[in-house]
């Protein structure tokens, strides 16, 4: 499996920033490669999903471009894209205790503490999610999708799980309740009696 380059070390390539998302930045250097670009319509017309997407696709690429030797979309597996995550784990601002600190499990830890800072669970799932699409858009097939692999799921629910124990936050979905019906009482009560006038009325008719 072919090695990721070390990023931090000092190259004469021009820096670019793009943002991965509406928190984070992510900056990588831009040589020259036969990765797919996205879509060229303005950025004006498309949804800011379809923009998002656009960027993390064009983040991805240069992530692969980057590798000593540069890796092409064909060849990336689900391996490479769990590097890819880690990688982005150094950009984080969610804070994830150890099992060390003591506000492990602590949802409002009252003071701060040195634990690592990394990528939020929601993120990283959602990141996948246009990924995965975009790769599809891109003439990519489904059953080669790297994004879809289950290394890539279980990956996404051991950082799920681990942060929720670590934050004392719960991702299970919560079941809506229902609002009691409430009972028209006009219906609960028994018919009335017909008055006495038109009993006698019909009496009469007779």
């Amino acid at each position: 499996m072919d090695s990721v380059q070390d990023f931090g070390s000092t190259r004469t390539h021009p820096t670019i920033t793009i943002p991965l998302n509406t928190t984070t930045t992510i900056t990588t250097t831009s040589p020259s490669s036969s990765f797919p670009a996205a879509t060229t319509t303005s950025p004006s017309t498309l949804s800011r999903y379809e923009n998002q997407k656009r960027r993390d696709w064009n983040t991805f690429g240069q992530y692969l471009r980057n590798h000593r030797p540069p890796l092409s979309l064909s060849r990336c597996s689900g391996a490479h894209v769990l590097e890819f995550l880690r990688y982005l784990d150094q950009f984080g601002k969610t804070k994830v205790h150890t099992q060390l600190c003591p506000f492990f499990g602590h949802p409002n830890p009252p003071a701060p503490c040195p634990c690592p800072l990394r990528q939020a669970w929601g993120s990283l799932d959602a990141l996948i999610g246009r990924l995965r699409a975009a790769f599809e858009e891109h003439g990519g097939k489904p059953e080669n999708n790297p994004f879809g692999a289950r290394a890539v799921r279980l990956y996404l629910r051991e950082v799920r799980d681990s942060q929720a124990k670590a934050r004392g936050i719960s991702y299970e979905k919560k079941k809506r309740k229902r609002p009691p019906q409430q009972h028209n009482p006009a219906s609960l009560m028994p018919p009335q009696a017909l008055p006495e006038s038109t009993t006698s009325a019909s009496s009469h008719d007779q």
